[in-house]
């Protein structure tokens, strides 16, 4: 097949996106018969006429130069199997990449923000990938007039962001201080200190094995995924999620080099959408990126996640303005409605005290 050029466009509306959508025509088409079986449903699923829906699919025949429906006598259109390829491999690269596309779409927003309304205050924050933090992010926007310019980073790589200066806020996730306490402060702890930072409480969630549905593979922990050669996805290095990973592996006395890694993602949707294609067995993520693509979730471990600032910021209106988001209905009803995550100290702002094996939290008074 002859390669073709890729346009990219983006328009201003009404209501704001999340993730990684990204609007497609042909992909939008396509999803519309793979999820109705047929033209004639796809046709009235999207509002078009069959006619419409029939000639855009031709249309876009001529374009990639491949066939994109098939039928026979008496049945239905269905997609081919290179549309079928065509349309995970879409949808995989906008799992992929949604870090990008939130922050791309975050720089969009804060031209169009302060093009608008200068008064609008602005906080930059970089955060360990979350599907919570976009929602926060349109709650503080519509709540506390603050535009939340997020990127996504891994926690060392969003705490090390702070550190240089490059943020106000950064966003990173530990387990419980009881669990895998040596491991995260050898990588953490250099980057936060006991009354020079503070926390700000978000949210628990439940991180686990991300498998297809049914669990073909009766994957029940580490030790099944080493011992059958399950082809693992992995986080990025420099991601909180990759040090529980060796923890977990550590508590379990499994060699890492036991896993057999298929592919390196660096999020959590990336991960589960890696699993409901195919190109790995497993991976561990979120439960809420594992329910997104209907698959199965085997919990292991709780984590908490924390915001974090100099101390000194906390009087800044905007990271106030934060605070008053994350205490926001709306957002704590948006939160426990993620499947696996609860509120933890939303909004309270905790010390860090230097307290062995490597720190521990308190309310700050």
């Amino acid at each position: 097949m002859q390669a073709r050029g890729v346009h990219l466009q983006y328009t201003f509306e009404p209501e704001g996106q999340r993730g990684a959508a990204v609007q497609n025509p042909l992909f939008d088409l396509l999803s519309a018969v793979h999820e109705h079986g047929s033209i004639q449903r796809a046709a009235t699923a999207t509002g078009a006429s069959y006619r419409h829906v029939w000639g855009a699919l031709k249309h876009w025949q001529t374009v990639l130069g491949e066939p994109l429906v098939s039928w026979s006598q008496g049945h239905p259109a269905r997609l081919t199997p290179f549309a079928e390829r065509l349309l995970w491999a879409e949808s995989h690269a906008r799992a992929r990449l949604t870090p990008h596309i939130e922050a791309l779409r975050a720089d969009l927003e804060r031209v169009l923000t302060e093009a608008l309304d200068g008064s609008q205050q602005v906080l930059t924050v970089y955060a360990s990938h979350d599907l919570a933090l976009p929602a926060l992010r349109e709650t503080a926007r519509d709540a506390e007039r603050l535009h939340i310019d997020l990127r996504f980073a891994g926690s060392i790589d969003a705490l090390r962001a702070l550190a240089e200066g490059r943020c106000a806020v950064a966003g990173f996730h530990v387990p419980p201080l009881t669990e895998g306490a040596a491991l995260f402060a050898a990588s953490l702890k250099p980057l936060l200190k006991p009354g020079r930072h503070k926390l700000i409480g978000c949210t628990r969630r439940t991180q686990g094995l991300v498998v297809p549905a049914g669990n073909p593979q009766a994957l029940r922990g580490l030790a099944d995924v080493a011992g059958q050669g399950a082809r693992y996805a992995q986080r990025q290095a420099g991601s909180a999620t990759r040090l529980l990973t060796t923890h977990l592996l550590a508590q379990a006395g499994i060699d890492a080099g036991r896993l057999a890694v298929a592919r390196t993602e660096d999020s959590h949707t990336a991960v589960a959408a890696a699993v409901a294609g195919g190109l790995a067995d497993t991976g561990i993520a979120i439960e809420a990126a594992a329910r997104a693509y209907g698959l199965d979730f085997v919990p292991l471990a709780e984590d908490d996640y924390f915001l974090v600032c100099l101390a000194e910021a906390l009087e800044l209106q905007a990271v106030q303005a934060l605070r008053r988001a994350l205490h926001d209905p709306a957002w704590q009803a948006a939160v426990q409605a993620l499947p696996g995550y609860s509120l933890a100290q939303a909004g309270e702002v905790l010390s860090l005290t230097g307290a062995l094996p490597w720190w521990t939290f308190r309310k700050a008074k």
